[in-house]
């Protein structure tokens, strides 16, 4: 019988080993490709709303929320509103305070549906707006209050412009030891989808916004031990984390 501690060795040193794997890390993103014909990344659902994301990327969303416990969530790119719907379920068990949820489309039935989820939806404030406007940033900025308990989700317009807009604007907002993700940082590792044309792909995208914010902006880091685990991610290397101690 091992340990806890035992156990938390053993399973980090093999998600190491995992993560090192690199025939398995081709397996796996040849799935992810493949699977990606069929939409895979659309068939998964919370409380019957559809969240555009792997399984594994949301528990490691669940992880960090358990680790930092952030007061609010910001999350740019609402699409369906599960995710919307997930994280608000974890700020009421974690006692956080509020998702603002920010899309350039939020229609009425998204609004009702949202509103339909008893004391979760109250922890929901959503927000047609573009997730770069000054005026968008201003109003969340005075939402806060200061606060920097604060775990921000880029999720919306992928081109490389806009995602790094969204990184230079709202990472002043989260203190140390909290969290951006960078959503589909993996569509740099994909061959030019043809089954669902974008403005973004290969050389335009979230990583490429990524690495160049890491350049200038080295107060972050991609927290690859969590990553390690997942073996099937969207958001490869999109895990940041603000270096320093939590101030909880």
């Amino acid at each position: 019988m091992y340990t806890r501690e035992e156990f938390e060795a053993m399973r980090n040193q093999k998600a190491k080993e995992m993560a090192g794997d690199a025939a398995l890390q081709k397996d796996a993103l040849d799935v992810m490709v493949r699977a990606d014909q069929y939409n895979w990344l659309h068939q998964t659902t919370w409380m019957g709303e559809p969240i555009l994301q792997t399984a594994q990327d949301m528990f490691a969303v669940q992880e960090i929320m358990w680790n930092t416990r952030p007061r609010f969530v910001i999350e740019c790119g609402v699409a369906w509103g599960g995710s919307s719907l997930f994280l608000a379920t974890l700020l009421q068990g974690f006692g956080g305070e509020a998702v603002i949820g920010i899309d350039v489309y939020v229609p009425d039935d998204l609004r009702q549906r949202i509103a339909s989820k008893g004391s979760i939806s109250q922890r929901i404030e959503l927000h047609q707006r573009s997730s770069v406007d000054l005026e968008t940033v201003d109003m969340v900025a005075k939402r806060l209050g200061g606060c920097r308990d604060v775990l921000v989700i880029l999720d919306s317009n992928h081109t490389h412009e806009h995602v790094l807009m969204e990184l230079n604007l709202y990472s002043p907002m989260v203190g140390p030891g909290h969290y951006i993700i960078c959503g589909d940082t993996i569509v740099e590792n994909l061959p030019v989808q043809t089954h669902r044309p974008r403005p973004w792909g290969p050389g335009n995208n979230p990583k490429t916004a990524l690495d160049d914010f890491l350049m200038k902006n080295p107060t972050f880091e991609p927290d690859h031990s969590l990553e390690d685990k997942l073996l099937f991610t969207c958001s490869p290397s999109g895990y940041l984390r603000r270096k320093g101690d939590s101030v909880g």
